[in-house]
């Protein structure tokens, strides 16, 4: 379970020894996200929580630091504690990473509280709710399909069959996040065979995002438990739809917990504050940098399509624009109001670097006082290019390569990373992109081969 900060470290090792844990993991994540983690005996586990575990970063991706310089240490967070659904004898903490007994300027968590400590700083408290979805399949004659043999439907959202199926390890996942105290409101079979999600109560955005990390590598366990592995990669099969992660977010007074983001009598008519609206702006105006954190992968732009899948429209978002409850915006406000979704975050994201990008552009547009224009309603996939270019729309980029090279450009990437991190984003997904094109595909050769 997860557990609030004790400063009494000696109560809290005495009460995890009698809960049955031998072993404490001090975790952080690489620039993907990754868990990354040393593991000690409950007997050094003062030590641990004063940063005795040292890490090479030269030896991960994206944790930049050549092979001559001194460690990063690890400096657990009590808050984060959870003790393993799968194995009780271990405990994890999420942990930020420092250099020389200060914070590590490139480290993913700190980069966050950063930002955090900005809202803060404004009178905010941002709140972060992310929909996790994924697939779970098996290895059948050397390829990746369902588990069930049933789930064969051109259009399975929502099927219960499917979900029946799968309802063994769909239970312990879900059970496990319960016990954990988080809250599931609701799971489905989503619009892909072998794809679910589930969905649980929003907290502050550090918490989430902890909680997200520690979702995928849960995920990952208890599937192998069961003989099946999951992916979060984001679109693993052209014809089906992606995995999306979207985050639902708002800010609420530091002081009182109030939603600052609702707005019951909204002109137009979506529940949403001048806060909101604020917000919003600022987000639309970085779209093209955010959408590099949110959507990091080659793949990640193979899911922002609006068709593609045999359901019909893929469910992601193309557009840079807003509306009300209209699915087919970068960000959508629900009907309730009082919050606003970004679509275009897929499962692979970073989720502390992303909740910092799309935080501190959502906090310029409030000290900007910016205004979005009015909602669409509409749907947008429907507008030819030129109609989209008289609005004055323009696209989300349709290739990492275009991703970068606008988060490369805007100065809020490093306003928000930092140089270091920042520098290490631009080269690491650069040499990522063009690693893809030095690699020759099956539709390549099945196209030219014999063609000319």
């Amino acid at each position: 379970m997860t557990h609030q900060l004790n400063p009494d470290l000696q109560q809290f090792k005495t009460m995890l020894k009698d809960q049955g844990v031998k072993y404490a993991i001090a975790s952080f994540v690489d620039i993907h996200g990754m868990c990354k983690a040393k593991m000690v005996p409950l007997s050094h586990f003062d030590q641990m929580m004063q940063g005795s575990e040292l890490f090479t970063g030269a030896a991960l991706d994206g944790v930049p630091q050549e092979v001559s310089d001194e460690e990063v240490a690890t400096m657990p967070d009590l808050a984060s504690a959870t003790i393993l659904p799968w194995n009780s004898e271990m405990v994890w903490l999420a942990s930020d990473l420092y250099l020389r007994g200060q914070p590590f300027e490139a480290c993913c968590r700190s980069i966050l509280k950063s930002v955090l400590q900005q809202a803060a700083e404004m009178g905010f408290q941002f709140n972060l709710g992310i929909e996790t979805e994924f697939f779970i399949l098996k290895d059948q004659d050397g390829q990746a399909v369902p588990i069930s043999d049933r789930d064969t439907l051109a259009k399975p959202c929502y099927d219960l069959q499917g979900l029946l199926d799968n309802y063994a390890w769909v239970d312990e996942i879900v059970q496990a996040m319960n016990h954990l105290g988080w809250d599931v409101y609701s799971f489905d079979h989503e619009d892909g065979n072998g794809q679910f999600e589930t969905d649980f109560t929003y907290t502050d955005a550090l918490t989430m995002s902890d909680r997200l990390i520690f979702f995928r590598l849960m995920v990952k366990e208890i599937a192998r438990k069961h003989g099946y592995f999951a992916t979060f990669m984001p679109k693993p099969f052209a014809n089906r739809t992606g995995s999306g992660a979207h985050y639902n977010m708002s800010l609420a007074d530091l002081k009182t917990g109030e939603n600052l983001f609702v707005d019951r009598a909204d002109p137009r008519r979506c529940g949403l504050s001048k806060l909101g609206y604020q917000f919003i702006a600022g987000v639309l105006r970085h779209a093209p940098a955010i959408c590099a954190v949110i959507a990091p992968t080659v793949n990640s732009y193979k899911r922002l399509i609006a068709r593609g899948s045999m359901s019909g429209f893929t469910w992601a978002p193309v557009y840079i624009c807003y509306g009300n409850n209209n699915r087919t915006n970068m960000l959508r406000i629900p009907l309730a109001g009082g919050r606003v979704e970004c679509r275009a975050a897929d499962i692979s994201c970073n989720p502390y670097l992303g909740a910092a990008m799309i935080l501190a552009a959502g906090l310029e547009g409030i000290r900007e006082g910016l205004d979005p224009g009015e909602p669409h309603t509409e749907n947008m996939y429907t507008y030819t290019t030129a109609e989209l270019a008289e609005m004055g729309i323009k696209m989300l980029p349709r290739t990492l390569g275009e991703a970068i090279e606008a988060f490369a450009a805007d100065p809020l990437s490093e306003s928000v990373m930092g140089s270091l991190m920042y520098q290490t984003y631009v080269d690491f997904k650069t040499q990522e992109w063009f690693e893809y094109h030095n690699h020759v595909s099956d539709w390549e050769v099945q196209r030219y081969m014999k063609f000319f």
